[in-house]
């Protein structure tokens, strides 16, 4: 085996749920997170200051068009932590934003390290919403999250697709938030399948039913809760629904206080640290692609061909099969990712082996970007325990959009590490074949997917996905009138005729 082979030497968590008042600074979140995965590789916090790079994912507070001023924080939060490690790393990187963020970011720093670019790496990342909301929605200071920052310092590099997720034309017409977005591509799936309105929230609830039951025995969920099938898609007061079809129960939770890292190092590096064989981890696959960017360019809305492709190339660079996996995370935002994902893969959703370790978003917490640094860090504990088990785990960006894939075992790995460029599988799916999109459509029209937004009080948008009578796309709202709205949610709309006309820049379906 190769001294320059990367390997995953330790990997850490926190979870915070005490006073707002006195939560920790995004920086100190990282730090944190950071110490606890150098203490899981065995090693003392003073080991940190000899990283040689450092890769943080981005905060979502710093997604475009966010309100970042509202919330002080690091406008260089890889030169903040470094400080208070005392690392002085060669290269720093902060991410772009996408869910796919850990897992891309560690397939690229694996492919650092193989190069001989780098010989310990730290990726870490946080999300800080939780705290942040309570201090606001209190009028508490955030005096104490502010940075102590040299200007002067050089900004990280930025890595990832720094492409907004949408159009103007799709933002225009209410898509423009995952809530309202991957209800889309459920109701499309279960359109596509045949079931009943009432057949398919069963499903979602059976589904994320045992997901639940991973995240109640995890010390680090959010909500270690166990739910019942029923319980997670009965609307309640305190399940209302968000997007028809996902109450809130089915909804990632965005407001946490969580925090989650890795350190990677070549062979050659975690022997000189002495870190024990026992304690390794590699990454024997990994991929990376987008499906065409924007929603309305998909082929369809019930598949993936990125996920497809990087599950298969991850599985050809590890020289296994799907039935060598032993441990499984399927990205969770929504029901929908891990439906797609699970069918794009070969996985049935009552696999035996489970598609979670952690839990999932929805219950282990949804942080932002930082997600799958948590998956990580869980299936290197799992792993480390069962010598020679197989590992897969899955990060989606945007819409189902980016999609990162990484493979993970303790046995070690028969061949140099060689990761793809990533450009052999975008430039396959960009030449797929997808429908014509049209911005001002006309006359008489067919509803391809849909959904209704909701407010506390009910219903108040209606987004339809159509075609028109020469089977171009395009995005439109419904009247709001609550009759439209609610008859929308009784029975399958999918294929329902109806008239698109124009209001202003904005395009009105109306059903027949």
């Amino acid at each position: 085996m190769s001294d320059r082979t990367p390997v995953l030497i330790g990997a850490g968590q926190f979870t915070y749920r005490g006073d707002p008042a006195t939560s920790p600074s995004p920086t100190a979140l990282l730090k944190i997170a950071a110490e606890r995965a150098a203490a899981d590789a065995g090693l003392g916090a003073r080991a940190l200051a000899a990283i040689d790079t450092l890769a943080v994912a981005g905060y979502t507070i710093d997604t475009p068009g966010s309100k970042r001023g509202m919330i002080p924080h690091s406008t260089n939060p890889p030169a903040s932590l470094s400080k208070l490690l005392g690392a002085r790393p060669r290269w720093s990187a902060y991410s772009e934003m996408g869910g796919n963020t850990p897992q891309y970011l560690i397939n690229v720093l694996a492919e650092r390290i193989a190069r001989g670019e780098a010989d310990l790496a730290l990726t870490v990342g946080c999300e800080f919403l939780g705290s942040a909301m309570k201090r606001m929605g209190k009028g508490l200071s955030f005096d104490d999250w502010k940075a102590d920052e040299d200007e002067t310092l050089e900004l990280p590099d930025r890595v990832g697709d720094p492409r907004d997720g949408i159009s103007t034309y799709e933002a225009r017409h209410g898509l423009s938030r995952p809530i309202n977005i991957y209800p889309l591509f459920e109701n499309a799936l279960r359109a596509r399948d045949g079931r009943s309105v009432p057949d398919h929230q069963a499903r979602l609830g059976r589904l994320f039913e045992g997901f639940t039951r991973v995240a109640a025995a995890n010390p680090d969920a959010w909500f270690p809760v166990a739910r019942t099938a029923e319980e997670l898609v009965t609307v309640s007061e305190r399940n209302r629904m968000i997007g028809f079809p996902y109450p809130k129960l089915l909804n990632a939770i965005m407001e946490v206080d969580q925090s989650a890292g890795v350190l990677i190092a070549s062979v050659a590096k975690a022997r000189e640290l002495g870190v024990p064989e026992s304690q390794w981890v590699y990454l024997h696959g990994c991929a990376d692609a987008a499906d065409l960017w924007y929603p309305l360019d998909r082929q369809d809305f019930h598949s993936s061909p990125a996920m497809r492709l990087t599950g298969k190339r991850a599985f050809e660079m590890a020289g296994i099969g799907l039935e060598h996996i032993d441990l499984m995370d399927l990205y969770s935002c929504f029901p929908v990712a891990v439906e797609i994902g699970a069918e794009e893969l070969g996985v049935s959703l009552d696999d035996p082996r489970g598609l979670t370790v952690t839990g999932g978003l929805p219950y282990a917490g949804g942080p932002g970007n930082n997600y799958v640094m948590h998956s990580i860090a869980v299936m290197l504990q799992r792993l480390k325990a069962r010598p020679g088990a197989y590992g897969l785990i899955t990060g989606n960006g945007w819409y189902l959009t980016k999609q990162s894939t990484g493979i993970y075992s303790t046995t070690r790995p028969d061949k140099p590490f060689e990761r793809q460029d990533p450009k052999i599988l975008q430039r396959e799916i960009d030449a797929l074949p997808h429908p014509d999109v049209i911005e001002m459509p006309q006359g008489p029209a067919t509803i391809e997917t849909y959904t209704v937004v909701h407010k506390r009080e009910g219903p108040f948008m209606g987004i339809i996905v159509g075609r028109d009578a020469n089977g171009r796309r395009f995005a439109a709202n419904t009247p709001g009138d609550p009759a439209t709205l609610m008859g929308l949610e009784h029975g399958e709309q999918v294929g329902r005729p109806g008239t698109v006309t124009q209001n202003g820049n904005l395009n009105l379906f109306t059903p027949d």
